[in-house]
């Protein structure tokens, strides 16, 4: 098939060239409906583009018809206006003959040059300078349509004549087309602007500098007139910039490394080469004119100088070169950062030296110091050693060489220095008698040896402590030796001696006297003693150990009360001297057993002495009630007060009750009861048992007074038992009162300890704070909110807090109430 209808020839040599021009026939057939219309043949059905085509079918065309050689590769025309065939023809005869245009042969008015942004436009100009002609036939074409586009202009505010946009700022005439002289590109052949252009768009003549590059990036565009080659030009690089090179390379990021791995394939040459680093492509062009050579035409000349191994050479010479400069220069910097290394360390080892000769010459003066000690120790010599220069060494080499005396061992300086001193200090020493030598030298030694990184007092570790060592063997001898010797019922000589030495001996060791040596004494005394045959009191020899061993004492309690209850077998009350034995021990046993002790040995015999009183109001023994009142202290009140309703009252009231069947003098009768009344302490009155034995006296005195209404009846009797019993009521009720508003002052002396203690933060500590008081529960409801509040349960009423203010829940709502009201609702 023939492609003449969309190409066209070029010329002479009948090069094909496609044309995308709308020629007058498409024009003219646009909107015909009946034009011819091709239809495809069997021929160009089978074989497409290449089938042959008749000339009377083809599209007409500004070429003619020529033979054509499709051989021949596809050319463009230029762009511009369309020229008549004939024009077309005389320009590509003239084509042939044109030369390049040297720079010179341009005028300088076809010159492109910068154009002024904006030029003499104005916003409020109605349209160009240069948009003052108009053409009559504008929008003529129009005439073939219906003029759609007309009128959506005219719809728009359109006016002919005038320019486009808001404030008619576009231009009024079409762009005009310059025609180019030859076929050569864009700005071969000078400037393209028109004269419409030219006077909208005025150029600034001032920019020199912008001009000439403008020419000189146009001249690279054209071929040199002469036909030579450009002088090679090369590029230099310093040794400051390939080291600046070196040091950017190394410091590559993460990302640039993995993209300095990859894989590039270069095929801008005449052959494929492959990079592994984008970093090598970098080395490729360092000759701008190195391009890959043409290959030789008819006009063209042979080169002169080519010899592409010797280059290669080179080229890898300068790049092993540059490696060289590179490395050299890492290498440079490596070696001065050893160098700055190395005088920070020698810096740092001249300081551990100075450290190491301090410590040398330290330790060299601490050595002298303790020859001179063992010399003088030596038996024969003039000036011996005490032990207190001894120490005063000792604290010389504390205070002058602190890291030396502490890193040395100290437990053999001792042993070899200090304990043959403290021997020879407590040779003759008996601490019975003297109880109080010896401590003041110690608690020295002790400042001196004593570990403080230990926990000294946690338990003994003799080897690594020096003074808990010379404690041990030096001066625990004298003491075991001592106790041995001692006699427990004289304990106020060795409770003086461990008092005096309890701050200075070490814990474990003062434990170890105390457990060991004096309790064994002790409990061995305690088997011996019998209450019945000795004088001198047990309390009298244990109690002063209490401070010292306190709890170590519990086991000797129980033999002690088992012996002292066989003695209160055959016991009466009105041997007294039982309770000074047993009122020492109140204190000592604990309450529980103290009370067993007493129910079991002491209650009994009193109740069988209140049985034994016979009560006579003429004539009244009173020795059997005073020997049980007197052990009011030493028994509960409980115990009494079960001990009189059994034994005493019974026979009280009865005795009452026959004196008052006997016409009895009322008067007599009320003495006699503020008599026995008289007889209990206070704290026995205010037991509630007491009171009701009593009252019942009273109401008994009461109910005689009353049933006697026909008898004989004393004068004043029946007013003188109601004064009496209201007396008696008054008091009880005043004593009451007295009892509550201690307990009142009480409290609130404890309320004020806790107060001062734990101040409520804020106003939920204080609701709680009043609901305890007031004994009154208050705990918020699990789960339960209201407004995103925690509720809150205050005895039974439901309530929430909110900024200080309490919201009782009422039948509808919630209602905000004051903290008094709320308990007052509470209660």
């Amino acid at each position: 098939m023939s492609m003449s209808h969309l190409y066209g020839t070029d010329g002479e040599d009948g090069v094909e060239m496609e044309n995308f021009e709308v020629s007058d026939w498409d024009l003219q057939n646009e909107f015909n409906p009946h034009r011819q219309r091709h239809r495809q043949s069997k021929e160009e059905a089978t074989y497409g583009v290449w089938a042959e085509r008749d000339s009377d079918e083809e599209r007409p065309s500004f070429g003619g018809k020529r033979s054509r050689d499709y051989s021949a590769p596809v050319n463009f025309i230029s762009a511009g206006l369309k020229k008549s065939a004939a024009e077309d023809l005389s320009e590509e005869d003239s084509d042939e003959d044109e030369k390049p245009v040297k720079q010179e042969e341009i005028p300088k008015e076809f010159v492109p040059k910068k154009l002024k942004t904006g030029g003499n436009f104005k916003p409020s100009q109605k349209g160009f300078v240069g948009g003052t002609k108009s053409f009559v036939d504008f929008g003529s074409w129009e005439r073939h349509t219906k003029g759609i586009g007309q009128k959506l202009l005219q719809k728009m505010g359109y006016v002919p004549g005038r320019g486009l946009g808001k404030n008619a700022q576009g231009i009024i005439n079409p762009i005009e087309a310059k025609q180019r002289k030859g076929k050569g590109a864009v700005g071969a052949y000078g400037s393209e602007r028109t004269s419409q252009s030219l006077q909208d768009f005025p150029v600034v003549d001032s920019e020199e500098e912008a001009e000439e590059e403008f020419q000189k990036e146009l001249s690279q565009w054209r071929k040199d007139p002469n036909g030579g080659k450009k002088k090679p030009k090369y590029s230099y690089k310093t040794v400051e910039e390939l080291k600046a090179k070196g040091r950017i390379s190394k410091q590559l990021s993460a990302p640039q490394k993995e993209l300095s791995q990859v894989k590039v394939i270069d095929m801008t040459g005449r052959e494929q080469k492959v990079y592994y680093s984008y970093s090598q492509i970098s080395h490729k062009h360092n000759i701008p004119d190195d391009s890959p050579q043409q290959p030789l035409g008819k006009d063209s000349k042979p080169q002169g100088f080519a010899l592409p191994e010797l280059e290669h050479n080179l080229q890898l010479l300068i790049d092993i070169t540059e490696q060289e400069i590179i490395q050299n220069d890492r290498q440079l910097q490596y070696e001065r950062d050893m160098v700055v290394n190395l005088t920070h360390e020698i810096q740092k080892m001249s300081e551990v030296l100075s450290h190491e000769e301090k410590a040398i010459s330290n330790l060299s003066k601490v050595l002298e110091m303790v020859e001179e000690c063992e010399r003088r120790m030596q038996p024969g010599c003039e000036d011996p050693l005490t032990l207190d220069e001894c120490a005063k060494i000792f604290e010389t080499l504390q205070d002058k060489y602190y890291e030396e005396y502490r890193m040395s061992d100290r437990v053999d300086l001792a042993v070899a220095i200090v304990y043959p001193l403290m021997k020879d200090y407590f040779k003759n020493w008996d601490p019975l008698k003297d109880c109080t030598y010896g401590t003041e030298i110690i608690a020295k030694w002790k400042s001196l040896l004593e570990n403080d990184q230990l926990l000294s007092h946690g338990g003994q570790d003799l080897s690594t402590d020096a003074f808990h060592r010379l404690m041990w063997e030096i001066w625990m001898p004298y003491v075991r030796n001592i106790v041995a010797q001692w006699q427990p019922r004289n304990c106020g000589s060795m409770v003086d001696f461990l008092d005096s030495w309890v701050n200075v001996v070490p814990v474990w060791i003062l434990d170890n006297i105390l457990d060991q040596l004096i309790f064994p004494k002790l409990q061995k005394e305690v088997e011996s003693w019998n209450p019945l045959t000795d004088t001198v009191p047990i309390h009298s020899w244990i109690h002063p150990w209490l401070p010292l061993m306190q709890a170590r004492l519990e086991p000797l309690y129980s033999p002690i009360r088992n012996k002292l209850a066989n003695a209160l077998q055959k016991w009466h009350p009105s041997d007294s001297s039982a309770k000074l034995i047993l009122q020492p021990w109140k204190d000592v046993f604990t309450p529980g057993s103290w009370e067993a002790f007493m129910v079991k040995n002491i209650v009994p015999k009193l109740g069988m002495c209140l049985n034994e009183l016979i009560i006579n109001p003429h004539q009244q023994h009173m020795d059997a009630f005073y020997w049980v009142i007197d052990w009011e202290g030493m028994i509960s009140v409980s115990s009494l007060v079960g001990l009189l309703e059994k034994h005493f009252f019974p026979k009280w009231l009865q005795v009452l009750c026959s004196w008052l069947s006997n016409s009895p003098n009322y008067e007599e009768i009320t003495k006699w009861y503020l008599g026995w009344k008289s007889m209990f302490s206070d704290q026995v009155l205010a037991h509630p048992s007491i009171k009701d034995k009593f009252n019942e006296a009273l109401d008994i005195m009461n109910r005689a007074v009353s049933s006697s209404v026909g008898g004989y009846m004393q004068p004043g009797a029946r007013e003188n038992i109601a004064y009496l019993t209201h007396t008696e009521r008054r008091k009880d009720f005043q004593y009451e009162a007295m009892q509550e508003r201690r307990e009142a002052e009480n409290m609130a002396q404890r309320g004020i300890g806790m107060a001062a203690s734990s101040v409520p933060m804020n106003f939920k500590d204080l609701i709680q704070t009043k609901a305890e008081e007031h004994n009154i529960v208050f705990m918020p409801v699990i789960g339960k909110r209201h407004e995103g509040k925690q509720l809150y349960t205050f005895g039974r009423i439901v309530i929430y807090i909110d900024r200080g203010v309490v919201f009782v829940q009422g039948e509808k709502t919630w209602v905000p109430t004051s903290l008094q009201s709320l308990i007052d609702m509470a209660k």
